[in-house]
This record gives C-alpha cells, structure tokens and sequence, in this order.
C-alpha cells in the first residue's frame, strides 16, 4: 500500500496515529473501520462491480467508498500488513444453516495474530463484531451482543477451520478453513456474487453499517436499527432526496463522485428492492 493511500485510508477512519502493532490498536482500527466504513454494494447496483484488487478497495475507501467482504476485509488486511501486523486471509462461507461445516468461499475471513494471541478480524459482514474475537473456543459479549467461537471439525479433503456464530443475525454461521488463501482465489467468486442475476447483491441494494450499540440496515427503502437494549426499529424512506440524505448521513458513504443519472439509478433499484420485498411478504415468503 502506498504511503498516500495508507494516509487518506487513515484518514477516513478517523485514526491520526495508529501506533506499533498491539491488540488495543488492532481493536481500535476495526471498531473505527465499522464505524465510518458501511457495507455496500452500490457499485454493483450501478452495474459498475470495482474488482476485489485490495489497492484498489483501499483508495476507494479513502475517498468514501464502501464494499462488501471481498473489498473491506481485503482492503482492511492491506492496511493492517502495511502497520506491521500478521495477517492470514481465509476461504470462508457465510451460511442460514446453523449446522452447516462446509465452506461454499462466498465470504473473504482475516485472522491477525498479535501480541502472542490469535483474533478473528473482521469488517466485512455488515453485523458483525465491534471488536477482534479470540481465535479460542468461547462465548463473548460485547454490549448486548453476544458471539461464539468454535473449532470446525475437517470435511473430507478440507482441513479444520473455525466456525463464528452471530445467533441474533440473519446469517447466524460463517466457517473458514485455517488453511491460508490468496485475492485470487476469490475472483471468479466475485464475478458471480456481483453479476449472477439471481444472487442478493444484485437483486437488493443494501447497505450496513455497526457501532459499538447496534447496527443501522438500509435494504431496498426500509432503514432499520438493530438495538438488543431497545429492539428493532424501521421507516420507509419516502424519497430519492430523503434516501440519498440516509446514505450519506447515516451510512457516511460518500455519493459526490455520482452523476444526477447515476443517483437517479440508485433511487431506482432502491425502489425496485423495495417492491420486490413487497412481493415476498405477500406472499408468505
């Protein structure tokens, strides 16, 4: 990573001085990247999926971009290799059956070991951690969340893994193998999750972004906060001027370097999310 884009990337988290590799800058840096850094897949929506080169991810997140997994964990391991930190990237999979072991690759997992202990790091699932998890098995809390962390027993041909639970989440399991992966083993991945038709970050704009009390969620028109002290909330947005507000207010991601067209666009498959939601619900799905 150059040393410009390291600093505009610092810059957008809000961290002037990150320090020599430790467990409290590394807790700090994922809580900030949470905080400031939403999940997206507006660039898809638009028809423009950005590649997952983690350069790349990481000056688009300096200039107020978002991403999903494959850029903000890949762009997230840069930056924490380029402070000195030991990071391992991972096949994951991120599944709704919560007595799933297998490991489909859908999802881009970091461990970073620091200070002689193993975390799992992770900034791209949207709901996920505040903070870094011990790779030991366990149950943590953080706030009113609480996680879990468990040995993946080995599949025939796979070797043994972790498998992190989130059992309050819509995606309660993400497994990944220990086995180490490159950016390129996820590229024909990308390609099918970010132009497949039938896969759901083409068909339902989202976006997410947590804090250290819950998790704010814009899918379609329906903005929702997710606090365990106060329950779920949700509205609909009424309009493109008040969706655009949202995005960039609630979300913090930037929409400058968008045309008129383009935000027109975005409005546009915001709506169409929307009905297409409507329809499910009507019909019992």
């Amino acid at each position: 990573m150059s040393p410009g884009i390291r600093a505009g990337y610092l810059r957008r988290l809000g961290v002037t001085d990150p320090g020599v590799p430790c467990a409290e800058g590394l807790f700090a840096l994922q809580r900030a990247h949470l905080e400031r850094v939403a999940y997206d897949n507006l660039d898809i929506q638009l028809g423009r999926p950005p590649g997952i080169d983690p350069e790349r991810s990481a000056r688009r997140i300096a200039a107020g971009g978002g991403g999903y997994c494959f850029h903000l964990n890949g762009a997230f391991a840069l930056l924490l290799e380029s402070l000195g930190y030991a990071v391992t990237r991972h096949a994951g999979g991120v599944t709704a059956d919560a007595a799933s072991r297998t490991v489909s690759g859908d999802h881009l997992a970091l461990t970073v070991r620091v200070g002689g202990t193993g975390y799992f790091v992770d900034t791209g699932l949207g709901d996920g951690p505040h903070e870094p998890l011990p790779l030991r098995e366990g149950t943590y809390g953080q706030g009113r969340f609480r996680y879990t962390m468990e040995r993946l027993e080995p599949l025939e041909g796979e070797g043994p893994g972790w498998t992190y639970r989130n059992p309050g989440g819509p995606m309660p399991r993400v497994n990944f193998r220990d086995a180490p992966a490159a950016m390129a083993d996820f590229a024909a991945m990308d390609t099918r999750l970010s132009t497949d038709a039938e896969s759901p970050f083409v068909r339902t704009l989202a976006l997410l972004r947590r804090d250290a009390d819950g998790v704010d969620v814009l899918r379609g028109r329906v903005l929702s906060r997710i606090d365990p002290a106060k329950g779920t909330s949700e509205r609909e947005l009424a309009g493109q001027e008040e969706f655009h507000a949202v995005v960039e207010g609630v979300f913090g991601r930037r929409l400058d370097d968008l045309t008129p067209a383009d935000r027109t666009a975005l409005w546009a498959a915001a709506c169409r999310s929307h009905e297409a939601w409507l329809s499910r619900r009507a019909a019992g799905a």
